[in-house]
């Protein structure tokens, strides 16, 4: 059955839509939001300013679309790993493991949240950007604070300074991470894992299941 024409007009909008996402996302995560202009996009997109607006009605509209599609597939993945009902250290690598994975798909999408977020949170507009960053503290310290009561962490540990540590450090990888290089985002999880949670374990658990834990949970993470 041939579809109708104005479907197939409708996907060519949707994709161009996705062009002109992706090439905003790269100047935006390059020079910064506010230092880039509605004609800087439509320039490297080969198109006219007036244009641009008849698929965004400003700026703001197209890093509001960028962080959106970003957080809501990150956080769809973060909600289904707690909810698989893994033990605490399957769990927080889990987290960690997609992660790295987000920042080598939505690289541009990160390193804007990163430097933007502070910026943008005063914007009524972008006011779920507090909301996220709740419920990434909660659901993070909920799956450390889990790990300390069943013994699988270290019971001296202060919960929310790991946690504070584990955000920064994860995400500060947008800074030197590049897609395509010769590390992937899968190795690099897993030397992190590895660092933190030699540290984090209780000292009873052996090297060797720690070893074997990451690597499980790499590889189910890769199906």
């Amino acid at each position: 059955m041939t579809p109708p024409r104005n479907s197939d007009e409708s996907n060519g909008k949707s994709g161009r839509r996705d062009e002109l996402l992706e090439i905003a996302a790269g100047l935006f995560a390059d020079r910064g939001v506010r230092a880039t202009t509605v004609r800087d996009i439509a320039d490297a997109a080969g198109i006219l300013s007036g244009s641009l607006y008849h698929h965004f009605d400003s700026k703001e509209s197209m890093v509001d679309e960028i962080l959106h599609q970003f957080l809501d597939e990150l956080f769809g993945k973060y909600r289904e790993i707690v909810a698989a009902g893994l033990d605490s250290r399957a769990t927080l690598e889990a987290l960690v493991v997609t992660s790295y994975e987000a920042i080598d798909a939505s690289h541009s999408a990160v390193a804007i949240y990163q430097d933007e977020v502070k910026h943008l949170v005063g914007n009524e507009r972008f006011a779920y950007l507090a909301e996220r960053n709740t419920e990434f503290r909660d659901l993070w310290v909920g799956v450390l604070e889990a790990g300390v009561a069943d013994g699988t962490f270290r019971s001296d540990i202060d919960v929310e300074l790991v946690f504070r540590f584990m955000r920064d450090t994860v995400w500060v990888a947008v800074r030197w991470y590049r897609p395509g290089g010769s590390l992937s985002a899968h190795a690099v999880a897993a030397q992190y894992l590895a660092i933190v949670l030699d540290g984090l374990s209780d000292p009873a658990t052996s090297s060797e299941a720690i070893a074997e834990s990451t690597s499980r949970t790499i590889a189910a993470q890769r199906n």
